[in-house]
């Protein structure tokens, strides 16, 4: 049973993220390199705006601040499944190396094979899975020990192995290619927002919209795995069947989010914290919380970096880290 303040706390909450997203939403369509009036949105929106209002609102802007919402949900909600998963406050699919399995799964992808226009934008989050898959495949074994299960100080620090490692092996990539293919490569690692259309909308969105679902239903499971493994398993809970369920979907919506992103860190460390400090530590309580938080961070972050420097900006990334490597640091020396 949950207690009704907690529940009024938390719809409070998520009141205060929309109105700071509406916000940051409104701010963010009417600031950039080619500028729109915010008293001629709304008319464009109704498509009452001249040629070039439209084409800035719908060709470059919106289609930007879609992705970096849905992304910044997405490895939210990534970092809060890891963190449960593995009772470990430090994980993010960032610092354990996911992302830079992802990336790697990439960089080969668009390197090596021949791609179609048309498809490349759906191709990307699969290529992304796969490698962010295997990369978290390889450091659960890893982490793995027969007598006392998952160790989840060991994941953290064989994870940021295999992101230091993953990153020497992209540098050994992209030291041979094209100039072309190694400057969006250069861009993805910067955590350069740079699926900036609507396809990239649509690639995105099929794996949010089956795995937050998904996630708030596993909501009481992750709870459960967030007690000792004898209680857990005392209850019922197959605990590595359920680990393994719940680690696919962190992957997947990792993988599904840095694809269009970039190599975005600290977000899924931070939104879950924030909204664990705000709501409780519930699942079912902090996770819609975290999601917005992720989303409303990572949309904040790349309306600065985009508007400090003309005409590219900074990437979103840079912003998360200045902000997130801090307080990564502060959790360390705390947990």
């Amino acid at each position: 049973m949950i207690e009704p303040a907690l529940i009024r706390k938390q719809r409070m909450s998520l009141c205060i993220l929309l109105a700071l997203i509406t916000i940051t939403v409104v701010i963010g369509t009417g600031l950039g390199y080619s500028s729109l009036s915010y008293d001629r949105l709304i008319p464009t929106l109704l498509g009452q705006g001249t040629f070039k209002e439209e084409f800035v609102l719908f060709s470059i802007r919106l289609p930007r601040i879609i992705i970096t919402l849905l992304a910044g949900m997405a490895l939210a909600l990534s970092g809060a499944i890891l963190q449960g998963i593995t009772r470990n406050d430090l994980a993010d699919p960032g610092i354990i190396g996911i992302n830079s399995g992802a990336g790697v799964a990439i960089a080969v992808f668009f390197l090596f094979f021949p791609i179609k226009a048309g498809s490349f934008v759906y191709l990307l989050p699969l290529v992304a899975f796969v490698g962010a898959l295997i990369t978290a495949g390889v450091i659960y074994i890893f982490s793995y020990n027969r007598n006392e299960g998952l160790q989840p100080v060991k994941l953290v620090l064989v994870g940021v192995g295999f992101s230091m490692a993953l990153s020497g092996a992209m540098i050994v990539l992209i030291s041979s290619a094209e100039r072309s293919k190694v400057d969006f490569i250069v861009k993805w690692l910067s955590g350069n927002i740079w699926g900036t259309d609507w396809p990239f909308i649509l690639a995105i969105l099929p794996w949010l919209v089956i795995l937050v679902p998904f996630t708030l239903y596993k909501a009481n499971r992750l709870n459960l795995l967030g007690l000792s493994e004898p209680t857990a398993i005392g209850v019922g809970v197959s605990i590595e069947k359920e680990r393994i369920v719940l680690l696919l979907t962190a992957v997947a919506l990792a993988a599904a989010a840095v694809s269009v992103t970039g190599g975005i860190t600290f977000v899924g460390l931070m939104a879950p914290h924030i909204a664990k400090a705000l709501v409780g530590p519930r699942n079912q309580l902090f996770i819609p919380v975290a999601i917005l938080i992720g989303g409303w961070l990572l949309l904040l972050a790349d309306t600065i970096g985009r508007n400090l420097v003309e005409p590219d900006g900074i990437p979103a990334g840079i912003i998360v880290a200045l902000i997130g490597a801090p307080y990564f640091m502060y959790l360390l020396l705390k947990k």
